[in-house]
């Protein structure tokens, strides 16, 4: 792994300081391991440009640095994030781990042997490459903690535990899946302020949110506009555990997805969308145009804003006070 206070990009290690403004959820491409290759196509043309021009743009409006929370079971294409971030100057930080895809043919590999697989990840390069990753990454959702998914959780426990590197965790608020998380982290020994659980602005319950921060985890308030809840409640949310005075360990972000599927209609057209998932046709601006502005009129300082943008994801990406 880095040193302390470095980061790992995909094109190498970065100084925690250089980071600069960041967002700590989102994708340059989300669709399935190996159809970036398999069947391009099916992502639409000119995808290495688009990505680039997507990035460009969100570099332009100050944006220097994301998370891409892109592992290999959502289609992790890592030299397509190398080309995207030389093309467009922002840092792109990768991560290892699993998402909630677990196919049958892993069933029996136990969380030891994840474990080796993702350190790999973290210390010598994704296989084939030497792009590394420079976090890792777990999930559980609608249905908990299912038995696949609790050995990938505690295969990235381990890894952590080896590595040092920070976790992040796709959660499912609604249901208070972290309560179950956290408690495998605390069972692996996991040092839970290296931990953000993610998605906890699709909820208003700033209760079960404070809980969370209580075990010293950050939290990912990383859907936006989102669904269910409004983007205004988000704001809300956000603005209410700032108030609270967690401001030092929240991190707003998108959870966009630049290039994604082009599904066809019946009638044979291909329609031109943005983030068709969360309906965000500001992509990775969204922040910049809508919420940081909100956030201002509800009382938000510019002390605030680099708090929640740069000082956050540099402290807790490297682990520095």
């Amino acid at each position: 792994m880095s040193s302390a206070n470095t980061v790992q990009s995909v094109l190498g290690p970065l100084s925690g300081d250089s980071l600069g403004f960041t967002l700590m959820h989102e994708h340059v491409m989300v669709a399935a391991s190996g159809l970036y290759e398999a069947y391009p196509d099916l992502l639409g043309p000119d995808r290495e440009a688009r990505a680039i021009a997507c990035l460009k743009t969100a570099k332009a409006a100050g944006i220097d640095t994301i998370l891409d929370a892109t592992t290999f079971d959502l289609g992790r294409n890592a030299p397509l994030l190398v080309a995207a971030a030389k093309g467009s100057g922002v840092n792109i930080i990768n991560v290892t781990g699993w998402w909630l895809d677990v196919p049958r043919f892993l069933m029996g590999v136990g969380p030891k042997q994840m474990a080796r697989e993702f350190v790999r990840d973290l210390t010598e390069g994704f296989r084939g490459t030497d792009i590394r990753a420079g976090m890792l990454k777990c999930a559980a959702d609608l249905d908990g903690v299912t038995p696949p998914l609790e050995v990938m959780a505690r295969a990235v426990a381990r890894a952590h535990l080896e590595t040092g590197a920070p976790i992040m965790v796709h959660s499912y608020p609604t249901g208070q899946v972290a309560r179950r998380q956290i408690a495998i982290f605390k069972q692996e020994g996991v040092d839970l302020t290296r931990v953000k659980i993610d998605h906890c602005n699709d909820t208003t319950d700033t209760e079960y949110l404070t809980w969370i921060l209580d075990q010293g985890c950050y939290l990912g308030l990383d859907r936006y506009p989102g669904r269910n809840v409004s983007p205004h409640m988000r704001t809300v949310t956000l603005k209410r555990l700032m108030d609270a005075g967690w401001t030092e360990r929240l991190c707003p972000s998108h959870d966009c997805i630049c290039l994604h599927i082009h599904k066809e209609q019946a009638d044979g057209t291909i329609p031109e969308h943005h983030d068709y998932y969360h309906h965000n046709p500001d992509q990775y601006l969204y922040m910049h145009r809508h919420v940081i502005p909100e956030l201002k009129t509800l009382g938000a300082s510019e002390a605030d804003i680099q708090t929640l943008f740069v000082d956050n994801p540099r402290r807790f990406l490297t682990g520095a006070a």
